[in-house]
């Protein structure tokens, strides 16, 4: 199910953090930015790379976490691609992702933290190694939140989200499909899956 309604607050206070970047919200056509000094970067489709603009020095782990929301946001509607993306962005996949240019999960959260100056890996099992574990009640945006076939058994995750809030993440799904937004929290398969939360070392 996706979810995006209610974005336009969280999405405001990321684009308060970069200085010089003004963020223009159209949800329904999503969301997009546009340096104050360059031309829109979305227009009005996926993004081909976040803004260069941003300083990310002297900034908090919150204020991090909100880069790596946005940035992750600014990828909606790349195509899912396994194996695909890292810290540059998207890229054609492995196996059956090698002939679509996009993002899988871990990509995708290897590039979001990538623009908010953290180095996490580019798979599940390193990013799940990446930082802190986070109780659920303190899930904050940017947070990692990882999802495994027996969640008492970490070398079994095989998903993971950025945390737009506690109920909702930006994620790369599955094949056929694309990165969006999706409610999490309430469903009966990801509340079965979920194994936890990590917040990025910076």
């Amino acid at each position: 199910m996706i979810a995006e309604t209610g974005l336009a607050p969280i999405i405001a206070a990321a684009a308060g953090l970069m200085g010089g970047v003004v963020l223009l919200a159209g949800l329904a056509g999503g969301a997009y930015l546009t340096a104050t000094t360059s031309t829109p970067m979305c227009d009005p489709g996926p993004c081909e790379q976040f803004p260069d603009v941003i300083r990310i020095e002297g900034l908090a782990g919150a204020e991090r976490g909100l880069i790596a929301m946005q940035a992750a946001l600014s990828m909606r509607g790349v195509p899912y691609s396994w194996g695909g993306g890292g810290p540059d962005g998207p890229s054609f996949g492995i196996q059956h992702g090698a002939h679509i240019r996009g993002f899988d999960c871990s990509g995708l959260a290897e590039y979001a933290w990538a623009k908010a100056g953290a180095r996490i890996g580019g798979h599940t099992a390193p990013q799940w190694n990446a930082g802190a574990r986070i109780p659920r009640t303190q899930i904050r945006p940017g947070d990692l939140i990882f999802f495994a076939r027996d969640p008492a058994r970490p070398a079994t995750i095989h998903h993971v989200g950025i945390a737009v809030d506690a109920a909702r993440m930006v994620h790369a799904p599955s094949t056929g499909s694309t990165v969006r937004i999706d409610t999490w929290a309430g469903d009966p398969y990801r509340e079965r899956e979920f194994i936890g939360v990590v917040r990025p070392a910076l």
